[in-house]
């Protein structure tokens, strides 16, 4: 075996290290965001706002169709203010059941749609609803910054029929999925497709 002499052994060691100072830190990529900050008029003051979206890519469980329509209509994934991960794209049983159906809140052009896609086929997706993304922010916490506040999640026939306790005349119990719609912090509403139409199901006041 050569050994290096002690100098040169020294000597290489230092600018190994060195360069080893020269080189970023690899560190995990974080998760691929885009965030929007601004000011906008919220109840007659001039308030600041921060939105965080992600891209389509950041949810790859989402069929290549839907991805592509998604893609084609420029859409980003708008994300609450208290996510903790990935959110509002949903996986559920939304037409009937056992169907393979997605939920997805689409970020455009200064506006926010709520988009379902059905399993079976069909070529363009329902609009449920849709807005100025800005109408879509609220305070939060104490530092006085606006957050997007709209998210959407699957409501199983029991997470609706535990939300209907209390009614005098609650629905039926649903033989599929229905999809909730959450406004942070305040209320949630659920739509349920039923013969052909989407239905907003009544909830206790």
């Amino acid at each position: 075996m050569v050994r290096m002499p002690l100098k040169s052994a020294t000597s290489s060691l230092g600018a190994f290290l060195c360069a080893c100072l020269l080189i970023p830190a690899q560190q995990s990529p974080p998760l691929n965001s885009l965030v929007e900050s601004g000011q906008t008029i919220f109840e007659g003051h001039e308030s600041s706002y921060l939105i965080r979206r992600l891209p389509i890519s950041s949810f790859p469980e989402l069929p290549a169709a839907i991805e592509e329509q998604l893609n084609l209509r420029g859409c980003l994934i708008p994300q609450t203010y208290e996510a903790h991960r990935p959110e509002n794209v949903v996986h559920a049983s939304l037409e009937r059941p056992g169907s393979s159906d997605w939920a997805v809140l689409c970020s455009a052009q200064g506006a926010v749609s709520l988009l379902v896609f059905f399993g079976s086929g069909s070529s363009q997706p329902f609009t449920l609803s849709s807005g100025p993304e800005t109408e879509r922010l609220q305070l939060h916490g104490t530092s006085g910054v606006l957050g997007f506040n709209w998210a959407i999640d699957p409501a199983s026939p029991q997470q609706v029929h535990d939300a209907q306790l209390g009614m005098r005349h609650p629905s039926p119990r649903l033989d599929h999925d229905a999809l909730a719609d959450t406004l942070v912090d305040r209320h949630t509403v659920y739509h349920f497709y039923l013969k052909s139409t989407w239905i907003v199901l009544e909830m206790q006041d």
